[in-house]
């Protein structure tokens, strides 16, 4: 875990840390901007959602994640808005590239014309001269990464990204992709309800000197509130189609959630904190991105830096949120993750 987090004039501050090897350093917790804008229900007002970025900014959570399909491009405009006088010069901001919407249906892709305009378009969105983190957000499976990933070396030698991240990657998909230029960070979905990279991924990262981004640390809210959570679900929040939240796996899932509320009430805690807590834990390679549109949870977010895990907690925590605990898949049949992300060999691909 990252060094403990202080009191001052009644702002937490949120020490930093070192993301991958190649001189990446980011604040030890993440904002992740998707909810503002786009997927958890009707986008938030601007002006909320920029007060909300500059408190966060002040109190040290300085590392800020976005995507182009967030909107889509509606949550870079706000957070260019957000980095406005001086913020950006403050920030460390990831952003991504690779899903787009065709006639209503998600597309992949990782070829090096789509990389390259993607990039350009950011930037210019982002008011930007060059991306601090630049991840594929989903590996397109129809071409070898090495292809994908010559396009973003490139970015990085013309200056216009400084480091490239991998999101929902395989182990396999990540070493071929390192061994063309250094990744600095994979993004993964890891929480006490998403436990299925530690087998491969994670020690696939750690061997090659990789950081690690927890996406979705509280497991879309769940984690923080438990079956109550899709009471108050609207009709465009996509949550509302995960297998994990309907009905027939809910009331199993809740289990777990109570089994968090007790030991957190033991720390002297909220379900919420114990949970980014046991997410902190795993390692001083380890960020996680909570997400939020509230400056009251931002806060709560924060003090899970100050959540002591004993190795006993650490055990308690593991076992409740292993094996059968948990019943649904992450998402829907068909979504790309990093399951199904290998590529083909190069030595396939005519167009090199």
């Amino acid at each position: 875990m990252a060094a403990d987090a202080e009191q001052g004039e009644g702002v937490k501050v949120v020490p930093r840390m070192k993301l991958g090897s190649q001189g990446l350093e980011v604040s030890a917790q993440g904002l992740g901007c998707m909810g503002m804008s786009a997927f958890y229900g009707p986008p938030k007002p601007d002006a909320d959602m920029i007060t909300l970025i500059h408190h966060a900014v002040h109190s040290g959570v300085t590392f800020l994640d976005t995507s182009d399909i967030y909107g889509p491009h509606t949550n870079e405009i706000l957070l260019a808005k957000a980095l406005k006088g001086g913020v950006k010069e403050r920030v460390e901001l990831a952003t991504k590239f690779g899903i787009t919407f065709v006639d209503g249906k998600i597309e992949v892709r990782g070829e090096p014309a789509h990389v390259r305009a993607s990039c350009e378009a950011s930037l210019k969105r982002l008011h930007l001269d060059c991306i601090h983190l630049y991840y594929q957000h989903c590996v397109d499976t129809r071409l070898p990464i090495e292809v994908t990933m010559g396009e973003l070396k490139k970015l990085v030698e013309e200056g216009k990204i400084k480091y490239i991240g991998l999101s929902e990657a395989s182990a396999s998909t990540i070493r071929r992709a390192h061994a063309v230029h250094p990744i600095s960070a994979v993004q993964l979905e890891w929480s006490l309800w998403s436990r299925d990279v530690e087998e491969h991924v994670i020690p696939t990262c750690r061997e090659l000197g990789i950081g690690i981004v927890a996406y979705s640390p509280l497991g879309r809210g769940f984690l923080s509130s438990g079956p109550k959570l899709v009471e108050n679900f609207s009709n465009d929040d996509y949550r509302k189609y995960l297998p994990r939240f309907q009905a027939e796996n809910l009331e199993h899932n809740k289990k777990l959630y109570e089994k968090i509320v007790e030991i957190a009430e033991k720390k002297g805690c909220s379900p919420s904190q114990l949970a980014l807590a046991w997410v902190h834990h795993q390692g001083n390679d380890v960020c996680p991105i909570p997400g939020t549109t509230k400056i009251e949870n931002l806060n709560q977010n924060m003090g899970a830096l100050s959540v002591k895990l004993t190795p006993k907690d650490m055990a308690e925590l593991g076992e409740i949120g292993s094996g059968d605990s948990v019943k649904g898949d992450r998402y829907s049949p068909g979504t790309r993750t990093w399951k199904n992300s290998d590529t083909p060999p190069l030595s396939t691909w005519k167009d090199v």
